[in-house]
């Protein structure tokens, strides 16, 4: 049996508000002194993880490290490494390369929308817009949202679709959600 777009809503709002959508550790697994409180840190940090090495890369190769170091709030859909691996080896090249540094800038705006979205924000947007939202990315294109299931998958221009694998890592200047794809605005390397 098929569910309408609005009972689908309802249950994945019900499922994040009641059980949580991030993939957060406990506190007490983590060792004594590690601990930092996440509203005092910015995305950047967020970002300098192991599973976000080539995301940093770029960011590095950049001017848009005040950006992500100081201003804000904004929300960042960050490809992890392994979305990266999925280019074709020449295409991460040509995106790395110092020359294409203009490009990069684009591709890099391309990933921050302003204001914080919160997963469950995201879907309140989505139920809002029948299964279907836009956010305009500080690059000045579109990303689409749409739902498969319970997940949200994100769309650019030229139809390539990412899934955010995880959500809501919240930041003094704003909020990181991590993707399993790399999507690009029209403007490509």
């Amino acid at each position: 049996m098929k569910f309408p777009q609005t009972v689908t809503c309802f249950v994945v709002l019900f499922v994040i508000v009641n059980f949580g959508f991030s993939q957060n550790k406990s506190l007490a697994a983590i060792p004594s002194g590690v601990y930092v409180s996440k509203e005092n840190t910015n995305i950047k940090e967020a970002i300098a993880t192991d599973n976000h090495k080539t995301l940093l890369a770029a960011y590095n190769a950049t001017d848009l490290n005040d950006l992500l170091e100081e201003s804000g709030p904004f929300t960042i859909f960050a490809p992890s490494d392994n979305a990266f691996l999925k280019l074709p080896k020449t295409k991460l090249e040509a995106m790395l390369n110092a020359d294409n540094k203009n490009q990069l800038k684009s591709v890099l705006k391309y990933y921050i929308v302003p204001g914080k979205l919160t997963a469950s924000s995201i879907l309140k947007a989505l139920c809002r817009g029948k299964g279907k939202t836009t956010f305009t990315t500080i690059q000045g294109d579109k990303i689409t949202a749409t739902m498969r299931g319970i997940d949200i998958i994100l769309t650019d221009s030229m139809g390539n679709s990412a899934m955010i694998t995880v959500a809501d890592s919240t930041r003094g200047n704003g909020i990181m959600h991590e993707i399993d794809s790399v999507i690009l605005p029209p403007t490509r390397i």
